[in-house]
C-alpha cells in the first residue's frame, strides 16, 4: 500500500502534468549533474526539466488520464514539463542532446496525443512562436499595405471621373441656357403684346346705349294718379 510520501508525490506530478501544454521525455543515462543543471537552466524559461521516477510517473500519468505514456517511462526518466513555446523547449532539448550524447529523447505528449521520439525531435524543425508570430505580423503588414494601395487607386480613379464630369458640366448648362434664352424672350414678347387689346375693352361702354328703350318704362300712367282728379 503506498504510503503518504509517494501519494504526495504522484499528486504533484499529476498536477505539472495537467498544468503542462506539453511533455518531452529523455533518458538521461550518463548525464552528469553539471549537465543536468545547465539543462535545466536553459530551460527554464519555457519548461521544468525534472528527473523523474517511472513508477510514480507511471500513476501519474495514468490519474492525469493518459496512460499511453507508460511505455515510453522505461529507463532512466527525466521530463520536460512545458509551460511555454513548445517549439522553442523541442530546439533547447535538441540542441543539448547533440552536445550531451548520453540525453536521448524518447517521446513526448501534446494536444492529447503521445508523440513517439522521431515526432517529439520533429518539433524542433518547425518555426518557434515568435517566428510564427513575426511572419504572420509580417504578412498582415504587407496585406494592409496592398489594401491601402488598392483603396488609393480606387480614390484616384474616383477623382478622375469626378474632375471629368465638372469639366463637362459647364459646356452642358451654357447650351441649356441658350436654349433657354428664346423661350425667355418670346415670353416677353408675349407679355409686351397683351396691352394692345385694352383699347377693345374701353370702347364696349360706347355701345352700352344702344340697348336702353327710347320711350318710358311700361307699366307707368301717363298723367296724374286717379285719386287727385277729385
Amino acid at each position: 500500500m503506498p504510503n503518504a510520501e509517494k501519494i504526495a508525490k504522484v499528486a504533484a506530478l499529476k498536477e505539472r502534468i495537467q498544468d503542462a501544454e506539453a511533455l518531452l521525455l529523455t533518458e538521461y543515462r550518463g548525464l552528469s549533474v553539471h549537465d543536468a543543471t545547465e539543462l535545466r537552466r536553459a530551460l527554464s524559461e519555457q519548461a521544468r526539466f525534472a528527473i523523474v521516477k517511472n513508477t510514480l510517473m507511471v500513476r501519474a500519468a495514468a490519474d492525469a488520464g493518459i496512460a499511453e505514456l507508460e511505455p515510453l517511462l522505461g529507463g532512466p526518466t527525466a521530463v520536460a514539463f512545458v509551460q511555454g513555446d513548445v517549439v522553442a523547449t523541442a530546439k533547447k532539448v535538441t540542441d543539448a542532446a547533440k552536445r550531451f550524447p548520453a540525453l536521448v529523447i524518447k517521446g513526448g505528449y501534446l494536444d492529447g496525443k503521445v508523440l513517439s521520439a522521431a515526432e517529439a525531435q520533429s518539433l524542433a524543425t518547425l518555426e518557434s512562436r515568435e517566428a510564427m508570430l513575426s511572419k504572420v505580423a509580417g504578412m498582415m503588414k504587407a496585406e494592409l499595405t496592398r489594401a491601402a494601395s488598392m483603396f488609393e487607386a480606387i480614390q484616384g480613379r474616383f477623382l478622375g471621373v469626378l474632375e471629368a464630369y465638372k469639366e463637362k458640366l459647364p459646356g452642358d448648362v451654357t447650351e441649356e441656357a441658350a436654349e433657354a434664352e428664346p423661350t425667355a424672350e418670346t415670353a416677353e414678347a408675349t407679355t409686351d403684346a397683351e396691352p394692345a387689346a385694352e383699347p377693345t375693352t374701353d370702347e364696349e361702354p360706347a355701345v352700352e346705349p344702344q340697348g336702353e328703350p327710347d320711350g318710358e318704362p311700361e307699366g307707368e300712367p301717363d298723367g296724374e294718379p286717379e285719386g287727385e282728379k277729385e
